[in-house]
This record gives structure tokens, sequence and C-alpha cells, in this order.
């Protein structure tokens, strides 16, 4: 069972367990680097004693090291965030998608190698287990301890599974499609774009980002930008060299950097 989470430091201190791994970050999109600057990154993992653990970095990500149960699948999440970038707290971590990887599947050499790639499994990781009954001998194979991982990549690559889908995982819902897995098992054909409607708001023409590292930046050189939106109530949000652009349903928001 995962516990409720605890705040620490990084680092393994003394242990040469093997469990203990360097963190390994990967490269931002150019356009975020272009626009933000470089990241501070909030890291959450699975400690040993089966608690949920999180640490955030300094100005440099060299050399943090976590130590991770030694057995089962586990989770790590890295969510980058600009606690000096725009008014107060900056963009906080939550905002953009994070990278990730899950234990043992990407470690090596005593590294753990974070992708953008991971960052769907480690938090699709965390949609099945709020979505998995353990009293239900039917979710055995679908918490995510016993999950097929490597299968789970092996789709979101398939040609089957949609385009849109497949080139930015992140247009999914994922933690519907948890859900879905948990109760009726996997299936390619759970994973497809969530509805989306372009909506019409007057900002500035761009370029935008948006907080997946999958995204395209949006460019509106022409006529008034239309903007994918979600119709429900979560937000949608993205950045420019003007300000900061939020979405929700009919609803949005500009605010300009201070």
């Amino acid at each position: 069972m995962i516990l409720l989470a605890v705040l620490c430091l990084c680092g393994c201190g003394n242990s040469l367990a093997e469990s203990c791994f360097v963190l390994n970050f990967p490269a931002l999109p150019p356009a975020w680097t272009e626009l933000l600057g470089p990241p501070r990154w909030r890291v959450e993992w699975i400690n040993p004693a089966g608690v949920r653990t999180f640490c955030e970095t300094g100005a440099s990500s060299q050399g943090i090291e976590i130590e991770v149960p030694p057995i089962d699948a586990s989770p790590i999440l890295a969510w980058p965030f600009w606690p000096n970038r725009g008014q107060s707290p900056g963009i906080a971590p939550g905002l953009f998608r994070p990278a990730g990887a899950i234990f043992p599947f990407d470690a090596g050499g005593g590294r753990l190698d974070l992708s953008w790639q991971g960052g769907v499994d480690a938090f699709f990781y965390h949609a099945l287990a709020q979505a998995a009954d353990p009293t239900s001998p039917k979710t055995g194979a679908r918490v995510p301890q016993n999950f097929d991982w490597p299968r789970f990549r092996a789709v979101l690559s398939d040609p089957g599974v949609s385009a849109e889908v497949r080139a930015d995982p992140w247009t999914a819902d994922l933690r519907d499609i948890a859900v879905s897995v948990v109760q009726s098992g996997f299936d390619k054909r759970r994973f497809k774009p969530a509805a989306r409607e372009e909506r019409e708001i007057p900002v500035p023409g761009g370029p935008w980002i948006g907080t997946s590292p999958f995204a395209f930046p949006l460019l509106f050189e022409d006529d008034v930008p239309l903007f994918p939106v979600r119709p429900g109530p979560e937000s949608d949000t993205w950045y420019s060299a003007e300000g900061v652009l939020t979405c929700a349903g009919t609803n949005w928001m500009f605010r300009g950097w201070e």
C-alpha cells in the first residue's frame, strides 16, 4: 500500500544498497528552454519502506540519488517547475507534465534514466493504484506492481492506436483509461484522445507552449488564435513571451508576466 507522502532530502546517505540510483534527467523541449530557462525538479518516488516520498532539486539536478524498493515495479516522477518565473509562487510543480521512470525497467549501472515517456508510465502507475480494488480477485494482474509495463510502452507506439495519442500520450485521459483497465482489462483501443473544442481567444499570436513535452508550440500569425480546450472543468494552460493563458471550459484568463 502506498502510504501518506513525506517530504525529505534526496540522497541515499552512505548507503551502498543496490536499490540506490543516481537520477539522469532528460533534456527539456527546446521551446521550454527558450521561454523559461532551466527548471528545478520535484522528484516523487516510493522508498523501500513503501512510503511515497518527495524532494526538490536545487539549481543543479546533477548527482541526485534516491533509494527504491529492490523487488517490485516502482514509479519515479520528476515534475519540472520554475519558482522564479512570473508571479509568485512562479510556475509550481504539477503545472507542466512530468518526466519519469519505472524501476527496474529504466535502471542500469547505478543510474535511473528519467524520460518524458517514462513520465507517462509513472503517472499511469499511480492512476492504476488509485483505481485498483485490492479486495477484488480480478485486479491481480492489473495492480501497478504486476502490470505488464513493457507491453504498455509497446502499445503507446502501436499503429493501431490513435496517431494523436502516439504523438502525445497526454492527449488521452489516462485516469479514465486506468479505471477501465482495472475494471475490464488492458486494451489498446482505450487509448483515444480526450474530447477537445477549438476556442477563439483574443490574445497575442504566440508562439504558445503547452504543458506537454510532446506538443508543438502554437503560433497564430494571421487569424484570431484557436486553442484546443477541454470542454469540462479541468483547465489547460499555455505560456508565451507575453504571458500565461489558462482556459477551463468557456472561461479563460490571460496574465502578463511580472
